[in-house]
C-alpha cells in the first residue's frame, strides 16, 4: 500500500463566485512511500514522477481571464477555451488510480489560495500547509516563498527543467513536493506537520515599515516595544500577532524578573550576604529563589511575587 501526499498548485483568473472557483490551471505532484513502521506509520518519502505521479490541465472558467492575472502565469483565454471545466476536473483532487494508494493528506505551500478554491473536492482529507511548516521548521531562512525554499534547501533530486515555469501549477506543484518531502524526512510526521500548520509560528525577523531593513528585516528582539504594541493593534497576518504578542510578554517578563532580582539582592545585602547576578544557586551556596536555605525559623514561606510574600528575609 502506498501513502500518498497530494501536493496542489492552482493558478486563478476571474474573481471566484459561488460555484465557480476561477481556476485556470490545476497541477498536482505526489509525495508518496511504500514504507512503514511497525505502528503502521509511514516513512522514506519520495517525490512521485511523471506521469504516474503527477497531473496537470488547464480549466475552463466561467469568465476572461483579467489582463493583470495573465500577466503573472502567462495563461489567456486562448490557452483554456477548449479545457473542462472545474466540475470535471475536482474529482482528481482525490483520485487515487488504484486501490493500492490511499491519500492521506493534501498539501500545498500557502492554503490560504489553494483550500478555500479547492473547497469540497478536499472531502475529509486534512491539510499541509508547506509555507508555514517551513517558519516552524526553517525560520532563519532568508525567504519562505515557495521558490526562495527550493534555493535554499537545495533539495537531492530536483531538476531544473522541470520546476519552470514558474507560476505555473505543475511545476510550483513539484516544487512544493520537494519541500515537504524534505520536512518530512527530516523525522516529521504526517501528525506533526498538520499540527504545525494550525499552529502560529516565532518570525525570526520582522519586516514591517522602518525594520525592513532593505528586505533583511530585523530580528524581533530589538525591534522598538512601542512598535510591537502597535503590530498588536492591528490586523496583520496570525504569525506576525504571535510574534509580537511573544516579545512583548517576553520582554515584561524579564523586566518583573529583573525588578525580583534587584529585590532579592537588596534582601542578600540586608542581611550581610553578597549579592547574585541571577536566580539560581547563590555563590555562597544558597538557592536565589529558596528563602528558607537562609532562614532561621525553617518554615515555609512564599517565594517573591507570590501572594503572602512579605519579601523580607527575618533574623
Amino acid at each position: 500500500m502506498k501513502s500518498i501526499i497530494r501536493v496542489i498548485d492552482l493558478e486563478t483568473g476571474p474573481a471566484p463566485i459561488e460555484g465557480e472557483p476561477g481556476i485556470v490551471e490545476y497541477g498536482h505532484t505526489d509525495v508518496l512511500t511504500e514504507q512503514h513502521d511497525m505502528l503502521g506509520s509511514p516513512f522514506g518519502w519520495l517525490v512521485g514522477e511523471f506521469p504516474t505521479d503527477q497531473l496537470r490541465t488547464f480549466v475552463k472558467p466561467y469568465a476572461s481571464i483579467p489582463p493583470e492575472t495573465a500577466a503573472i502565469h502567462n495563461i489567456i483565454d486562448e490557452d483554456v477555451s477548449n479545457s473542462p471545466s472545474w466540475a470535471e476536473v475536482a474529482p482528481y483532487v482525490t483520485f487515487a488510480a488504484s486501490p493500492m494508494k490511499r491519500i492521506v493528506a493534501l498539501a500545498a505551500h500557502n492554503i490560504e489560495c489553494e483550500k478555500p478554491l479547492i473547497g469540497s473536492a478536499a472531502g475529509e482529507l486534512p491539510w499541509i500547509d508547506t509555507y508555514q511548516v517551513a517558519l516552524h521548521l526553517w525560520p532563519d531562512a532568508p525567504s519562505h516563498s515557495n521558490n526562495a525554499l527550493r534555493y535554499y534547501l537545495r533539495p537531492e533530486g530536483l531538476l531544473r527543467d522541470r520546476a519552470h515555469p514558474i507560476h505555473r501549477a505543475l511545476p510550483d506543484s513539484y516544487i512544493t513536493a520537494f519541500t515537504l518531502r524534505e520536512a518530512l524526512n527530516a523525522g516529521n510526521s504526517v501528525e506533526r506537520l498538520i499540527e504545525l500548520t494550525n499552529k502560529p509560528a516565532l518570525l525570526a525577523r520582522c519586516k514591517i515599515g522602518q525594520w525592513r531593513n532593505g528586505g533583511r528585516g530585523t530580528p524581533w528582539e530589538e525591534v522598538d516595544s512601542g512598535f510591537l504594541r502597535w503590530i498588536t493593534g492591528k490586523d496583520f497576518d496570525w504569525n506576525t500577532m504571535f510574534t509580537a504578542r511573544y516579545h512583548l510578554e517576553k520582554r515584561e517578563m524579564d523586566q518583573r524578573e529583573e525588578s525580583e532580582l534587584a529585590e532579592l539582592n537588596r534582601q542578600y545585602r540586608a542581611n550581610g550576604m553578597s549579592e547574585t547576578a541571577g536566580f539560581g544557586v547563590h555563590q555562597e551556596g544558597k538557592p536565589a529563589r529558596d528563602f528558607e536555605a537562609s532562614r532561621s525559623d525553617q518554615r515555609e514561606h512564599p517565594r517573591p511575587g507570590q501572594p503572602g510574600s512579605t519579601l523580607e528575609l527575618p533574623l
